[in-house]
């Protein structure tokens, strides 16, 4: 049997957007989209969350759904002596309070909120872009590197809702260390 560790985590965020906001160059500014910040998200497995910009796009569909660390981003603000910032602004689908999400790479994982779950595999860093030195502060961009969450396709359908939560891993995590740039961390936990 597989090693299952649980871990209370709190959904802050869960950002639905149908249409890209951050495209072109950052001088420019970024376009006045729609932007939802959701009660509760419908994610389909293999599409992603119902009404966002990357649901079923096959470009996408291994990443389809960001997990983001509200630490990382209270880090950066701190780094920079700026903020706090808006997490919505870092365009990521759900933000998470409690949840040290880089030893999640490769690993398929639950979150558990209410009477629901959803499985998802995360596949790979979400890596900031550029947009981030104009939508937060200058050298966000580079603050938020190693700290930018996982992109994740969704293996199950379900609902996750604003609120407390539970995230189920077959791997330990280390909460203290959600706001850590993973390239910090140290090579192997306890």
């Amino acid at each position: 049997m597989t090693a299952e560790y649980r871990y209370d985590v709190e959904v802050l965020h869960l950002l639905v957007s149908p249409e890209h906001a951050y495209f072109g160059r950052p001088r420019d500014g970024a376009v006045d989209v729609p932007t939802t910040d959701a009660d509760r998200v419908e994610i389909v497995a293999g599409k992603g969350i119902v009404g966002d910009r990357f649901f079923g796009k096959a470009a996408h569909v291994d990443a389809a759904v960001t997990l983001f660390a509200v630490e990382a981003l209270e880090a950066i603000a701190a780094e920079l002596g700026a903020g706090p910032f808006d997490p919505l602004r870092t365009r990521r689908n759900v933000v998470l309070r409690g949840a040290h999400l880089a030893p999640l790479l490769g690993e398929e994982f639950v979150v558990e909120s209410r009477d629901a779950s959803v499985r998802l595999r995360a596949g790979r860093p979400a890596n900031p872009c550029a947009w981030m030195d104009r939508v937060l502060a200058p050298g966000a961009h580079a603050a938020m590197r190693g700290r930018g969450g996982v992109r994740c396709q969704p293996l199950t359908s379900g609902l996750l809702h604003r609120g407390p939560a539970v995230l189920v891993t077959p791997v330990p995590l280390e909460p203290g260390l959600a706001g850590v740039p993973s390239r910090r961390l140290p090579s192997r936990l306890p």
